[in-house]
């Protein structure tokens, strides 16, 4: 097992609201899901995942609440969740309480108040987003969405992100101002920008204070996983959670 190295949200968000952003930097996994892998569904030897696991929860308050992401949009409270819920987002007012969300690609957006009283974590593929994950997740968070603020984690960038008209067009069917994040390549093929799609969806909501979005998981082969890329893959994690109030 080698060091793993972490980033963290950059965004002003209240002190108790803690975030942590894997890379595949360190860990125990070899190739090809080498090194930090978290995905106990990737095919990587399940004692290395576990390994990996163990070292993750040295810098957590608690046990995660692990989801089974199946691109949906379906939210969970991570406080009292059991098992691994089928779901793509989780939603936290108590402190200790961790939300996570597993990515190689897909976008992953952490969502606070600017009270510091609710946490947010959603699986934003193309699918959970066109769908309405970012939505139901401020839903679940119960707070006016002007207080809100978002962090958009690492996901496959906007020069990467090959897509057919079909993706084009059900994002359109939503909202025909998503035809700004979609640049045309060939016939019936574009390059869409999943981080403007998500900023697009945030201010339909209210909420303007979106940060991070300046990753591309395919392109930054040493630092992150890209299913798109390579295939066979590990897989990254984006955590929230709240720390007790000292006030």
């Amino acid at each position: 097992m080698s060091a793993i190295e972490t980033l963290s949200a950059d965004w002003p968000a209240p002190a108790r609201v803690r975030t942590l952003q894997t890379t595949r930097l360190g860990g125990a996994s070899v190739s090809p899901w080498h090194g930090f892998n978290l995905g106990t569904h990737v095919g990587d030897d399940p004692a290395a995942v576990a390994a990996n696991r163990a070292a993750l929860q040295e810098q957590l308050p608690g046990a995660p609440t692990w989801l089974n992401q199946v691109h949906g949009i379906t939210v969970i409270d991570a406080a009292t969740a059991q098992g691994t819920p089928d779901a793509d987002a989780a939603v936290s007012r108590t402190p200790g309480a961790v939300c996570v969300v597993m990515t190689a690609d897909c976008l992953p957006v952490l969502l606070t108040d600017r009270d510091g009283s609710v946490v947010g974590a959603a699986h934003a593929g193309w699918r959970g987003l066109c769908g309405g994950v970012i939505e139901a997740t401020v839903e679940a968070m119960a707070a006016p969405a002007a207080s809100l603020m978002a962090w958009l984690g690492p996901a496959i960038g906007p020069d990467a992100f090959e897509v057919g008209g079909d993706v084009r067009q059900a994002f359109m069917a939503v909202d025909p101002d998503s035809a700004a994040a979609f640049t045309a390549i060939d016939d019936d093929k574009y390059l869409a920008d999943i981080y403007l799609l998500a900023r697009q969806r945030l201010a339909r909501l209210g909420i303007t204070e979106v940060y991070g979005g300046n990753f591309c998981t395919v392109i930054d082969r040493s630092r992150f996983f890209s299913y798109r890329r390579d295939g066979v893959t590990g897989r990254m994690a984006s955590l929230i959670w709240l720390e007790p109030r000292h006030d």
